[in-house]
């Protein structure tokens, strides 16, 4: 049999879990002319989600992780990357020799693989994103209206200061499109879109994605165990217990588990599958802990013994918040109803570890 739990990459059926009502919203939001902002913490399955509804619409979509660009001509590049690959090269020429600066365009005769280029100019790609961004306003259609997708938006602010402001301004004019942004760091994103002297202030719709419900949680890891356990239900909440619903490792661990039920192995199968993943990730836990300086590591702690360091009596105040600021921002921890360890796996290893 196959594993039916999937992680570490976007995932479609039968591995995509619940969202019913999210799915639905997004797919009917997409049906107007105006731009969404999804923000949720790393790895709770935003980017499958909007990639589910954006091929459910069936509509030409483009895809742009923030995260690999590396200046505003690498901007260009990818972004008309994307355009080549969703319209071809043939379709695309006519556009591209009206570019006032032309990109480098080569194709990998074994691969078909298409690379891009600018090389850096003057005006720093301030020209290139225009042509490109020109390029898809030209391209969409009322009868198939394009959809671009930047994941992990928040990662503008490094790559140039001024490079909000020009997307922006050429955006705001553009219609029959829509613009999808993503991104796991909150305080980032909202200073992107909420503070009011932003050139993207209040330029979306904002969405925020939160765990899926418990019993949605269980009900789907209970179906997918039952071929392989007759207790099935307990064990998806003892896997709920210890991940509190959190997306990724919820799947993480219902994968191992499923395996070590699968082969047989009947008693302690969720502790087996904790040891075996805590295990597997030891050098990185311990190098990541070294890298913590002594607040954060205090904070942690703190946080992993059901703590609040927000309210400790015995830190200075200042202190405890710029720590949960600096850890939040870097996805360390994440909060909801209360201050959790993002990776709960890494939270048993502090746990087992440092406090002993």
């Amino acid at each position: 049999m196959e594993n039916p739990f999937k992680f570490g990459s976007l995932v479609d059926a039968p591995y995509f879990t619940d969202r019913v009502k999210e799915l639905d919203y997004i797919v009917q939001f997409l049906k107007s002319e105006n731009h969404l902002v999804l923000m949720s913490p790393r790895r709770f399955g935003k980017s499958s989600l909007v990639k589910k509804a954006v091929v459910q619409t069936q509509r030409p979509y483009l895809w742009l992780n923030m995260q690999a660009v590396l200046s505003k001509e690498d901007f260009a590049a990818k972004l008309l990357k994307e355009l080549l690959n969703q319209f071809k090269l043939e379709k695309m020429k006519h556009y591209i020799r009206n570019f006032r600066i032309i990109p480098s365009i080569n194709m990998n005769p074994m691969t078909d693989e298409l690379s891009v280029s600018f090389q850096p100019s003057t005006d720093n790609g301030t020209t290139a994103i225009e042509d490109v961004l020109n390029t898809i306003q030209k391209v969409s259609t009322p009868q198939n209206k394009l959809i671009v997708v930047f994941d992990e938006f928040q990662s503008i602010l490094e790559i140039d200061k001024d490079m909000d402001k020009q997307l922006r301004s050429i955006m705001q004019e553009q219609t029959g499109i829509n613009y999808i942004f993503l991104g796991s760091q909150e305080s980032m994103m909202t200073d992107i879109f909420e503070r009011v002297k932003s050139p993207f202030y209040h330029f979306g719709m904002l969405m925020r994605l939160n765990k899926i419900p418990y019993e949605d949680f269980k009900s789907y890891i209970a179906d997918r165990l039952k071929d392989v356990s007759e207790q099935p239900t307990q064990i998806a909440d003892e896997i709920l217990a210890f991940t509190s619903c959190h997306p990724y490792y919820t799947q993480q661990l219902s994968f191992a588990v499923w395996n070590n039920l699968e082969a047989g192995k009947n008693e302690d199968v969720l502790q087996l599958a904790v040891e075996d993943i805590i295990t597997t990730h030891d050098l990185d836990y311990e190098r990541l802990w070294l890298n913590f300086n002594k607040t954060d590591k205090y904070v942690m702690v703190s946080i992993c013994e059901g703590n609040n360091p927000a309210q400790d009596r015995n830190q200075p105040t200042s202190t405890m918040t710029s720590a949960l600021l600096r850890l939040s921002k870097k996805g360390y921890i994440i909060r909801s109803d209360r201050y959790e360890i993002e990776d709960p796996f890494f939270r048993k290893w502090i746990l087992k570890n440092m406090i002993g």
